[in-house]
């Protein structure tokens, strides 16, 4: 069977032929130092080129998605709007939100440094008058011709990589967490305008690459994390009241630009909001983190939400993939196929980036084990 068949089997809630495997978006790739140790041992030799220059992780080599048995194949989209700076004494930069970024040694990535329009006089006139982003073709150069050449040359799922943004993501990123969320509680008037804003500024970006690679995607990652490892960031009232609909404007105008599958990243503890995600038009939920709360019983989570919601990740990288036994990551990835994957619906991935805490020998056995065991009917 080939790819692109049984992921369409999969988003029926179908069983194809085998469980899907997927790596390499803006969350959920190699960081840098650990692919260059992946390359060594997998004998590729390439220039690396970073993906997310936050997170430093990169694009994935072609030979490396085929050594690891990878059914996707992701359209990054450029970083635009990005200005270099120095901040205290150390690398920096100021993304196309006007956040500026700096360079920290101890994870080898880069911080958000400070909130844009943080200040605690924030008026409307202030966030009318901020430099919002616009739709930049430059974003979008060369990959309608990537996403044709494998549309028509291969059977890769072909994907459209997210824009690093979100509404809860970015709102908190240009306002800081703790005054948008006392914006919620206090200034409702002051939260609403912000997020139009940012809704406005995603949307119209989403439209324009959708216009450019519709044709040839068959599924479109957004992301915007919602949870802790405990607990929503907000309330279910606030994040409807807040984040829903403007979620909702998202997929919509997604959805009726193109044909595609919309694949949400919302890290963390959100099982109180999977009906709403459901609601909207979320059709693959991703991380899937079994170290956080209520997402431990992933056969439970299938059995409540399978019907209606495809799952995509299930295997952690916070505690699993840095502290199990090459036999216990075996063990793992049987448990999330059984349990996620019974009756389709389940494409299975690491939860996020890979860092350099993980050995490589847990690494190497995630991608081998997916592949031989993924197949239908599943064997417990």
């Amino acid at each position: 069977m080939d790819r692109r068949t049984a992921f369409a089997k999969i988003m029926n809630h179908e069983e194809p032929d085998r469980v899907l495997v997927d790596y390499g978006k803006h969350i959920g790739s190699f960081h840098v130092n650990t692919y260059e140790k992946v390359k060594k041992v997998l004998g590729v030799e390439t220039e690396t080129k970073i993906l997310d220059r936050m997170a430093q992780n990169v694009i994935l080599d072609e030979e490396v998605c085929q050594r690891l048995g990878l059914d996707f194949r992701w359209l990054i989209p450029k970083w635009v709007g990005v200005e270099d700076v120095e901040i205290d004494g150390e690398s920096g930069y100021i993304d196309m939100w006007k956040t500026p970024h700096k360079w920290t040694d101890v994870g080898q990535y880069y911080a958000i440094h400070a909130s844009p329009l943080s200040q605690d006089d924030l008026t409307l006139e202030d966030i009318e008058n901020f430099e919002w982003p616009k739709p930049d073709p430059a974003m979008f150069t060369g990959l309608v011709e990537q996403a044709k050449y494998w549309f028509e040359n291969t059977d890769y799922v072909v994907g459209a990589d997210g824009i690093k943004a979100g509404i809860l993501q970015t709102g908190s990123q240009i306002r800081g967490y703790d005054k948008i969320f006392l914006d919620f509680a206090l200034n409702p008037e002051l939260a609403h305008a912000l997020l139009d804003k940012i809704s406005e500024s995603i949307n119209a970006m989403y439209r324009q690459y959708m216009e450019v690679v519709g044709p040839y995607v068959q599924a479109v990652t957004i992301t915007d994390d919602q949870g802790t490892q405990n607990s929503l960031m907000v309330s279910p009232k606030m994040f409807r009241k807040f984040i829903k609909p403007r979620l909702k404007s998202l997929i919509d105008t997604i959805k009726e630009t193109a044909d595609v599958k919309v694949l949400m990243h919302c890290d963390g503890a959100i099982t109180k909001i999977i009906p709403d995600l459901i609601e909207i038009g979320v059709d693959l939920l991703n991380p899937i983190q079994p170290v956080v709360k209520d997402m431990d019983d992933t056969k439970a989570l299938k059995e409540k939400f399978g019907e209606e919601i495809c799952f995509h990740g299930g295997i952690d990288v916070q505690q699993v993939l840095v502290n199990f036994s090459e036999d216990e990551i075996r063990d793992e990835v049987k448990l999330r196929i059984n349990d996620l994957g019974t009756s389709g619906g389940f494409i299975i991935a690491p939860c996020h980036n890979i860092n350099v805490d993980i050995p490589m020998e847990n690494t190497l056995a995630l991608f081998e084990e997916a592949q031989k065991v993924g197949k239908y009917p599943l064997s417990k």
